[in-house]
């Protein structure tokens, strides 16, 4: 146990540290939004279909019908989720809009409170008014520190909905228990190639090697090999410990967005930062606050 302990920790600790470099590649690839989304769905299938392969998922009757289409509308929300969030860097930098996409436990509490019908005690609607006073400190902030977005305000937004879609693929998810996690990727990553195909600009392909390492890193790394280790590391893992170690991604696109493009977040973005970490952190783990925090059932 405490192996599994060990090597599920180094397996997520890897996990989050590649999550946390993908804005880095997205940007490095010189592709729009759209192109850059359909190379990760296509390459990053080729390397699930071979991974679903070797385990022997591919044979018939692994999926019912019905948890097929759960699937696909999880990947809906997925690969738009991407886009979002791919299209958010350019305009507030990775570090901010990493920071504000890790709201999604907040909107898994409402969602959870709207469809599961689950308690809003007052601890999650403390770790709310934290998050969204560190949203403010963020949004009234003037971008510094070698920040050469286009549209601050709208990279804000669009980091917003992306966590807006991935809680609704974690909603989704819940419904999928039991399924394996790889094929659940594979299918996802296929409807993506489908929702992308009309979308993408294929005039403009990557130019030279630098660019296709780049999106071909994304479809490997960050998609193939970042759900291996990240399912390998969630079944090995207590629930806890994997929400704790789930903060090395923003802090290590924090890392990477200031090394790589010298955006040094100000005073109050970097207050408004730690708050929405901490409150994120606070409802993941289930910190309680007062003696009023009666225990519910987590999204």
């Amino acid at each position: 146990m405490e192996r599994d302990i060990v090597r599920g920790s180094v397996e997520m600790t890897a996990a989050m540290m590649i999550s946390g470099t993908i804005g880095w590649f997205v940007l490095m690839s010189g592709q729009p939004v759209l192109s850059v989304v359909f190379w990760r769905c296509l390459i990053g299938a080729l390397t699930l279909l071979g991974i679903c392969a070797a385990l022997g998922l591919l044979r018939p009757n692994v999926i019912s019908l019905k948890l097929f289409g759960l699937a696909v509308l999880g990947g809906v929300a997925i690969v738009f989720n991407w886009v979002l969030l791919f299209a958010a860097y350019p305009r507030a930098s990775i570090a901010i809009a990493t920071t504000v996409y890790n709201v999604q436990p907040f909107m898994l509490v409402g969602l959870g409170a709207l469809i599961f019908k689950e308690k809003l005690t007052f601890t999650k609607l403390f770790w709310l008014a934290l998050a969204f006073a560190g949203m403010l400190l963020i949004v009234q902030a003037k971008p510094g520190g070698g920040y050469t977005g286009t549209d601050y305000i709208a990279g804000i937004g669009l980091s917003l909905g992306a966590a807006f879609l991935y809680a609704i693929a974690a909603i989704v998810a819940k419904r999928l228990k039991g399924t394996p996690p790889h094929l659940i990727a594979l299918i996802q990553v296929c409807v993506g190639i489908v929702l992308m195909i009309p979308l993408a600009d294929f005039s403009v392909l990557p130019n030279g090697v630098g660019q296709w390492s780049s999106i071909v890193t994304i479809g490997v790394i960050h998609t193939g090999l970042m759900y291996i280790l990240l399912y390998s590391a969630i079944q090995k893992l207590p629930t806890h410990l994997t929400g704790s170690l789930s903060f090395i991604y923003p802090i290590a696109a924090i890392l990477v967005d200031y090394f790589a493009f010298g955006h040094q977040l100000q005073p109050s973005q970097f207050i408004g930062s730690a708050a929405i970490l901490i409150a994120a952190a606070g409802t993941s783990l289930g910190w309680k606050i007062g003696r009023a925090a009666p225990a519910s059932v987590k999204v």
